[in-house]
C-alpha cells in the first residue's frame, strides 16, 4: 500500500455503513483513501480530488466492500475528520 498524502483526522463510521459493511474492507479502502487512490471515481471527481489535496478542500472517494456494497469515504477540508458513510446516510 502507499504512503498516506494527507492525514485523515478523527475517523468515524455511521451506524448504518458499520452494520452493512465489511471491517476488513473498510480498513483497507480507507488506506487506499489515504493514499490518493479514489475509488470508483469519474475523471472529473478525480481530478477535484486532486485539486484538494492541494489547496486543503473536502477529499471524496467511492468504494464497494468484498460484498458489493458501495459506500462513501469523505475527509473534511481541515483534515480534522474521515467519515466512512452509506450514500444513503448522506
Amino acid at each position: 500500500m502507499n504512503e498516506p498524502k494527507f492525514p485523515l483526522g478523527q475517523v468515524v463510521t455511521t451506524p448504518a455503513a458499520l452494520e452493512a459493511l465489511d471491517p476488513e474492507s473498510m480498513r483497507n479502502c480507507l488506506a487506499r483513501h489515504a493514499a490518493a487512490e479514489w475509488g470508483d471515481l469519474c475523471a472529473e471527481d478525480r481530478e477535484e480530488n486532486e485539486i484538494a489535496l492541494r489547496c486543503g478542500l473536502r477529499i471524496f472517494s467511492v468504494y464497494r466492500d468484498r460484498k458489493g456494497v458501495k459506500f462513501w469515504i469523505i475527509t473534511e477540508a481541515d483534515r480534522s475528520s474521515t467519515c466512512i458513510l452509506l450514500p444513503t446516510d448522506y
